[in-house]
This record gives structure tokens, C-alpha cells and sequence, in this order.
């Protein structure tokens, strides 16, 4: 029986995998508790599920027999070919409705859309939509509903050379229900952008209509000429999880490159699997060497010209007011105060981080090879 102790007591790596397996949506970005709670629900629909089957199947049902004899006195056959087309219909209809939907998260009160700068050439796009605001689209859209698209729009905007500026559309990149994020490429930095989100319909002739329901912020890209590390940045801050998903712990994809290219840029060790690491001398060696250790990293955004200091030590600030510092964890409690001052000294603030690692070696159990 799955429970929520069993889950807790299993690490997130072993969860994330369970979920994978089970195909849990957006398992990837979920944390220990939001594993939990996606996987406690899973078992419990699946477990209603099968007492549904169970009814279905017991013709000592009297409901479920009176249901059956008035569905086959009122309701025809359904073919083939008009299940197959009741079946593609729903799922154009779950494909064109880009409500909000996840079970970890809770459903969002307003609509909005965010455009983020990752580098020079890519953007990456966020949104969420309410299904109140898709209900009152299909109401105002009326037939042309079933022929709407949703798609982004990225506009670029431009000056008239005066303080006016107008927008032009530079992309028409077409999404579907489901996604809530999307990567944009982008070859003309720098250049000032912004997005909007909605739905493309028929007009007049070959003509097309935009019902819009949110716009996005104005992001300028920085100039291809910029030498930036800036898109490392999210990726080195959670390295084992985009080496996983880049197929990194997989034996028939695992790739050397990829794996010293991650450390290089995180200048962190990455782990080994089981199969690639088989000690050559596991049944002949006398000595066992085993050593284990810890690191933290502590990580925020802030200000780009604010000043941040870490136990007093002051951190590195990247342009977009991102820092990481990764640090010893030695075996005690410490206190770690995070301060970030305004640049000219007006406003403060501090995040007090109580961090304590307790190591415990066991003792060392040998055995005589006549016992193996």
C-alpha cells in the first residue's frame, strides 16, 4: 500500500523516478512534497478507478443493471469510425483549451504572461490562463471556437523616431493545451520584445483574427557580441537534474561529454551510477576506500547593483541580480546570515539560513571471502 510515510521516507531521486515511471505530469520540476502529494493521488484515482471496473463487471448490481437495460433500450451502437472521431474531437478540444492545469500547483486566480531573456538568442515565454477566461472565449468566439488556434505572438517593438513606437509582428508560434512554457529563438539582438498570448480565427477573405487575452512585459536582448555565462546559470544551479533529463544516468545514452562539459561550468563532481562504477578489484581488495561528503550551495536574485554578503563574505552578482555560491558544509550548526544592501546604502535586508549536518560513521563490517 503506497502511504504517505512510505512515500516520505524514499529520497526525491527515488520519487522522481516512481513518478516518471507512473507518468506523473511535469515530474521533473517537482520537489520532495509535491512528489508526494502527485503520487498519493495517482494511487487513490486508480484505486476508484478499479472499483468502478469492479462494479461494472458485478451483474449482482442492480444499478449497474438497470443502467445497462435503459442504455440498451434508448441508446444506439456507437461504430467504429464515429468512435474514432468522437475521440479525435477530444482531443483537439484538450489541445485547443491552454487553461492552467497541474496537480501540484493551485490554479491561478488571473491571467498573465512573462517573457524572460535567457541569452543573445533565446527567450523563454510563461503563462497562465484561468478557465473562467476560456469559458468567456468560446462564448465570444461562438462557432469559430472549433477553428480557432491558440498561439504566441512576438512583437518587436520599434521606434518612430520620437518618443512614439509601434509594434510589429516577428513570430506566430503556435502552442497547445497542456504547455505553460515555451522557448523562443531570437537572431536580430538586441532588439526590444514582448509577447501575447491567445487565439487565432478565421476573419473576412484569407484574412486571420488575434483574440488576445494577456501581454507580456517588454524584455530587450542583450548584443550578440556580449560575452555572457548567463545561461549556465539555472542549469549549474540544479546540475543533477538536467544531467538526468539529458539522459546522463542512462547506460545505453550516457555520454562523457556532456557529463565533463556540466562539471566544468558547475564546478561540481557529478554522481556515478551503479554500472559505471564497477571497482576492477572488488573481490581481491583488502581495503574498502569509502569517503562522503557535503556541500550547499546558496542561491537567490536580487538587485543587479545591490551588494550581497554571505556570513560577511561579500558574493559575486551576475547582470540579471542572480548569485550562487557554493560552500562547505562542515559537520556542526551554523549560522549563515544573507544580507543585500541597496547600492547607495538606503535600504537593507537579511535572510538568516540555520544549517546543521550531523555525519555518523558506522562501523566497518568485514566478512572471510569463504563466507561469500
Amino acid at each position: 500500500m503506497i502511504s504517505v510515510e512510505s512515500l516520505s521516507a524514499k529520497t526525491s531521486r527515488d520519487l522522481a523516478q516512481m513518478a516518471k515511471n507512473k507518468g506523473v505530469p511535469g515530474w521533473h520540476s517537482m520537489r520532495k512534497t509535491q512528489l508526494v502529494n502527485a503520487l498519493i493521488k495517482l494511487a487513490k484515482d486508480k484505486a476508484q478507478q478499479k472499483k468502478r471496473k469492479q462494479a461494472k463487471s458485478d451483474p449482482a448490481s442492480p444499478l449497474i443493471s438497470a443502467k445497462v437495460s435503459n442504455k440498451s433500450k434508448t441508446a444506439p451502437m456507437e461504430s467504429a469510425v464515429a468512435k474514432k472521431i468522437r475521440l479525435q474531437n477530444v482531443e483537439q478540444e484538450q489541445l485547443r483549451d491552454i487553461a492552467f492545469r497541474s496537480a501540484c500547483s493551485e490554479a491561478p486566480t488571473s491571467d498573465r504572461i512573462v517573457l524572460i531573456v535567457r541569452d543573445s538568442f533565446w527567450m523563454q515565454a510563461y503563462w497562465e490562463v484561468t478557465k473562467a477566461t476560456i469559458a468567456r472565449v468560446k462564448v465570444a468566439l461562438g462557432p469559430n471556437w472549433h477553428k480557432s488556434r491558440p498561439v504566441l505572438r512576438l512583437l518587436r517593438i520599434k521606434s518612430r523616431g520620437n518618443t512614439n513606437s509601434f509594434e510589429e509582428l516577428a513570430q506566430e508560434i503556435p502552442i497547445h493545451g497542456g504547455a505553460s512554457n515555451w522557448f523562443i529563438n531570437v537572431k536580430d539582438s538586441p532588439s526590444t520584445y514582448r509577447i501575447a498570448v491567445g487565439y487565432l480565427l478565421p476573419g473576412e477573405g484569407d484574412t486571420e483574427r488575434f483574440h488576445m487575452i494577456a501581454k507580456s512585459n517588454e524584455v530587450l536582448t542583450p548584443s550578440s557580441n556580449a560575452e555572457t555565462d548567463e545561461s549556465w546559470a539555472d542549469i549549474t544551479n540544479d546540475v543533477e537534474k538536467y544531467y538526468s533529463l539529458s539522459g546522463g544516468y542512462e547506460p545505453n545514452i550516457v555520454s562523457h561529454q556532456l557529463r565533463s562539459v556540466l562539471e566544468e561550468k558547475s564546478g561540481q563532481a557529478l554522481h556515478t551510477t551503479a554500472f559505471q562504477n564497477i571497482p576492477s578489484l572488488t573481490r581481491f581488495s583488502r581495503t574498502l576506500n569509502f569517503d562522503v561528503d557535503a556541500h550547499i550551495v546558496v542561491h537567490g536574485s536580487t538587485d543587479p547593483f545591490a551588494n550581497v554578503t554571505i556570513a560577511g563574505v561579500p558574493v559575486e552578482i551576475e547582470s540579471d541580480g542572480s548569485f550562487a555560491v557554493r560552500m562547505e558544509l562542515p559537520n556542526k550548526r551554523q549560522v549563515l546570515p544573507v544580507i543585500a544592501s541597496s547600492r547607495d546604502g538606503t535600504q537593507r535586508q537579511t535572510t538568516v539560513l540555520a544549517i546543521e549536518r550531523n555525519t555518523k560513521v558506522l562501523e566497518a563490517m568485514n566478512r572471510d571471502l569463504s563466507d561469500l
